[in-house]
């Protein structure tokens, strides 16, 4: 599963918020940690040197969901088996989506109105992740400046989208 890249890097900045470890791991190794897992792809990002990615908010979060995108991506191109589900798609048409899901597992499709219902249960819940936890803290802001330079480091991560694109990656599943 994945989804809208500033979306994640807004998400993981809040979540950042909450846990000291990985406030730490954001505020003082991300970059080496992303370009640690970029490394091991092959994926060149030798702009993250620059001081405006060591001090962009959202390059954590952006690397992670690029990351996670291009190894999906080199998964397929390796003759894997895998499909892509798109958070957006489940969120809007959940029971479409949900049926699509398990017929591409070979499950029973009735199951789908029974899984939808998961949907109303915050899984997080009393835990110090929970919606009702991080929801509050400011996001940081999507400068054009901040967007081309996250653009950069987004192109050499090879067929991932790009910000201000459709986030739609191959072979995603899809009630469309």
């Amino acid at each position: 599963m994945y989804r809208d890249v500033v979306t994640v890097a807004k998400s993981y900045y809040r979540l950042s918020k909450t846990s000291p470890g990985l406030r730490v791991r954001y505020l003082c190794g991300s970059v080496d940690f992303i370009k640690s897992i970029a490394d091991y792809l092959g994926v060149d990002l030798s702009v993250l040197c620059t001081p405006m990615c060591s001090h962009n908010d959202l390059i954590f979060g952006v690397l992670l969901s690029a990351v996670s995108i291009a190894l999906y991506l080199d998964l397929r191109r390796r003759g894997f088996d895998v499909s892509a589900l798109r958070y957006e798609d489940l969120v809007a048409r959940p029971l479409d989506m949900c049926r699509v899901v398990l017929e591409f597992c070979h499950l029973p499709v009735s199951l789908a109105e029974l899984a939808v219902k998961a949907f109303d249960v915050d899984s997080q819940a009393n835990s110090k992740i929970a919606k009702s936890a991080i929801g509050h803290f400011k996001e940081p802001q999507l400068t054009p400046q901040i967007k081309t330079k996250l653009n950069e480091i987004l192109r050499k991560c090879g067929d991932v989208p790009l910000i201000g694109e459709p986030c739609i990656i191959e072979g995603t599943l899809s009630c469309y």
